[in-house]
């Protein structure tokens, strides 16, 4: 049928040899081989199909006519027509025409790009690597009664050619990918870790702030309240008179415990961003209580104090939060002002009013100065407090440096 010479087919083999150098995945080297394939077996279709290495799939690599055979990826093999072979259950397959012949077509089967190609005669023979089949080398013809054995024969040599450098290339893909899988799990792994290690900071964070808001309300008030006690227990008489002051301080410890497990989590400043946040803890606790002073609040940050980190925003609103409560509790003033400011590459917060000053504010604040430097410092931001003017009052300032700048579409 071909009418080639045993040394003109002999010198097709060793091109096959040649071409095979330097290929290095399976859609390279079938193309590389494909025309001087087909001039020891002539083909309209031609395709290597790879057992994967789990032995339960397969695909297949084609070269002339595209079919859905080289589009499913990767297919069962035990829907593949050529099942038997790739199974070892046969040593090649062999029909005159393929749409008639059973061997190729069972309950299952994907076998429809026979039809669809008109492929009618149909070889194949297994790719074996010491013995154990690891793929099938195929050609089909639009002709029927097209291939012999002589044809057979020749596609074992051919396949014996092939099978070893597409063994070398699929072990090359498996390790491939066995070093993508090993590498997620271990950024999978290092992720958790990391994530564990951030969830341990943030809770300690969580605690020391807790501490500290503990420290700053409840445990100060408790103080005089024990102190009141004490000095009430020396007393032969206690009117109710006498005690109504510790009552109500009860009451103010309770409100402020309350609080301090309601803000646990400041869902304002998630939901509603930084100065809602400030304005809404401004409002809130001069209505609580119960002095008479105004309040402004200026945002010129546009939009930059909304891009911080979480926790970082956290700390910041922390800060502003003592240093207005320190303001309306113990200064005695009658106004106070928030401005928050972006300017060069740093964030600034200032918490402003015209109490008493400085020294009141130190006396009666207790640890809550220290507390505000300690998450300025955590947050790498700088801290200071100073006495605002001649005249009296505080400026309460903590400045952040920021790497980008403000968006300038952002507003405030």
């Amino acid at each position: 049928m071909r009418n080639l010479a045993p040394a003109s087919v002999f010198d097709h083999y060793l091109n096959i040899s040649r071409l095979l150098a330097g290929q290095l995945d399976f859609h390279s080297v079938i193309q590389s081989v494909a025309a001087e394939i087909s001039h020891v077996i002539p083909h309209d279709h031609l395709d290597v199909c790879i057992i994967l290495v789990d032995e339960q799939f397969h695909t297949a690599y084609e070269t002339g006519l595209e079919t859905d055979w080289g589009r499913r990826f990767p297919a069962p093999v035990s829907n593949s027509p050529i099942r038997t072979l790739l199974w070892g259950e046969t040593d090649y397959l062999l029909t005159d025409d393929a749409w008639s012949d059973p061997q190729f077509h069972f309950q299952g089967a994907f076998s429809h790009p026979i039809f669809h190609q008109s492929l009618h005669s149909r070889l194949h023979v297994p790719l074996k690597v010491q013995g154990h089949v690891i793929g099938a080398l195929s050609c089909s013809s639009h002709r029927t009664g097209f291939y012999t054995m002589e044809d057979i024969e020749n596609a074992r040599v051919i396949a014996d050619l092939l099978a070893p450098h597409f063994f070398a290339i699929r072990a090359a893909d498996q390790a491939k990918r066995s070093a993508i899988v090993e590498a997620e799990a271990r950024a999978r792994e290092e992720g958790l870790q990391l994530g564990a290690l951030k969830l341990t900071e943030a809770l300690e964070a969580e605690r020391q702030r807790i501490g500290m808001d503990l420290h700053d309300q409840i445990l100060a008030d408790l103080t005089r309240l024990s102190r009141r006690l004490e000095r009430l227990a020396r007393q032969p008489d206690v009117t109710g008179e006498a005690l109504e002051p510790l009552f109500r301080g009860l009451q103010h410890s309770m409100h402020d415990l309350r609080q301090i497990i309601e803000e646990a989590k400041p869902s304002v400043l998630q939901l509603f961003g930084f100065a809602q946040a400030v304005e809404n803890h401004l409002e809130r606790s001069i209505q609580e209580s119960g002095a008479i002073l105004t309040w402004s609040l200026k945002d010129e940050t546009r939009g930059a104090i909304d891009c911080l980190e979480q926790s970082v925003s956290i700390a910041l609103f922390r800060i502003g939060q003592e240093a207005i409560n320190n303001a309306i509790r113990h200064a005695q003033a009658s106004s106070i002002e928030v401005q928050l400011k972006a300017s060069g590459n740093a964030l600034t917060i200032e918490v402003m009013d015209d109490g008493l000053g400085l020294g009141n504010a130190r006396k009666l604040s207790g640890g809550g100065i220290e507390n505000m430097k300690t998450r300025a410092r955590l947050i790498s931001a700088r801290f200071a407090i100073k006495a605002k003017a001649a005249t009296g009052g505080t400026l309460v300032s903590v400045s952040l440096p920021i790497t980008a700048k403000p968006s300038e579409g952002a507003t405030a």
